[in-house]
């Protein structure tokens, strides 16, 4: 998989879920297809890191379907989601000498899954008459295409 679908795939991830691309970015340098020794991310690939990076997409994801959480469109979630989306891109872009690339491509993809999802999620929405099964749909998406991604770096 190319280095700019990994990390628009990612950034997606990252913008229907923040910490799940991460998480996944984290796993994939814990397991080498990401390798990222010697670069300013390296941490990513320590031993610990893949599972306080899940923690927290955990967290997340409980946190989503709390009836207080602020939706992802509004400035400081928003950013969060893009930020999110171009530490992942760069991760990806970093272990194939990306940089940049990767991080613009995390950043578009990023931009893309907060907008979509945030769209998509409505829809699914008004189709069960409740938010939760489209909350916890947009959560299977989201992991499945985070593991696809890693999967087909390995």
């Amino acid at each position: 998989m190319s280095v700019l679908i990994a990390a628009f795939v990612l950034g997606v991830v990252c913008g229907l879920r923040s910490m799940v691309g991460l998480a996944a970015a984290s796993w994939a340098a814990r397991g080498q297809q990401v390798p990222l020794e010697g670069t300013w991310l390296a941490f990513l690939g320590f031993r610990f890191t893949p599972y306080i990076t899940s923690l927290f997409a955990v967290g997340e994801i409980v946190n989503d379907k709390l009836p207080k959480t602020p939706s992802r469109l509004v400035p400081p979630q928003f950013a969060g989601r893009v930020v999110m989306g171009a530490l992942t891109g760069s991760a990806i872009g970093l272990s194939q000498q990306h940089f940049v690339i990767g991080a613009l491509s995390g950043i578009i993809g990023s931009v893309v899954g907060t907008l979509g999802g945030s769209k998509a999620r409505a829809f699914a929405a008004k189709l069960f008459g409740r938010d939760l099964p489209a909350a916890l749909l947009e959560d299977v998406i989201a992991i499945v295409l985070a593991v696809a991604v890693i999967v087909t770096l390995g």
